[in-house]
């Protein structure tokens, strides 16, 4: 692939592949794979579902493609079929197996710079919430979404957003030991 290509906007890479440039869809789906799957698997908790969640979120991408209008249409559409999905599995995951590796601790080759949202405790406070708290907590401090975004892709008034939020956060305050309000 050419610099230019690279560079081009990505409204006219949208453009591009609404047309049937594969590249272009390419191009896409590079510029925002890291945000569908980190967005799933903070949702989720399992890195295999996550990695299913992107692909099924791509593939429904790749067929509805001409509904998208714009670049932020695109990346708003993503979060909202990928958090929908995220929570359409969790309500499945109520009926399987409770046992994972998600108690293995993965092997590090560096120390990493600590991130709160990613401590061991703090995964799995977050993985008990409710699946819409759940959603709501990973788009606030995982996508950094206002409640206004959040309550946009998930269809849902701002109150019933920030209500969510308050309760997720009241329960995981309390349980790591935090002033509740």
């Amino acid at each position: 692939m050419t610099e230019v290509a690279r560079t081009e906007p990505a409204e006219a890479n949208l453009t591009r592949a609404i047309q049937g440039d594969m590249s272009a869809f390419a191009e896409i789906l590079r510029e925002h794979q890291a945000m569908v799957f980190s967005l799933a698997f903070h949702c989720l908790g399992d890195r295999a579902l996550a990695e299913e969640v992107a692909q099924d979120v791509f593939l429904q991408l790749h067929r509805n493609l001409a509904e998208i209008e714009s670049a932020a249409h695109l990346k708003f559409w993503l979060r909202r079929v990928t958090a929908n999905r995220a929570i359409d599995i969790t309500r499945r995951r109520r009926w399987w197996p409770k046992f994972g590796l998600d108690d293995v601790a993965e092997p590090v080759l560096a120390p990493r710079e600590a991130d709160h949202l990613l401590s061991r405790k703090l995964r799995r406070l977050i993985a008990a919430l409710p699946e819409r708290q759940r959603v709501i907590v990973v788009l606030r401090y995982q996508e950094d979404m206002d409640p206004s975004e959040i309550a946009a892709v998930l269809d849902m008034p701002v109150a019933t957003v920030k209500s969510y939020l308050y309760r997720a956060l009241s329960v995981l305050r309390k349980e790591l030991g935090g002033k509740t309000e």
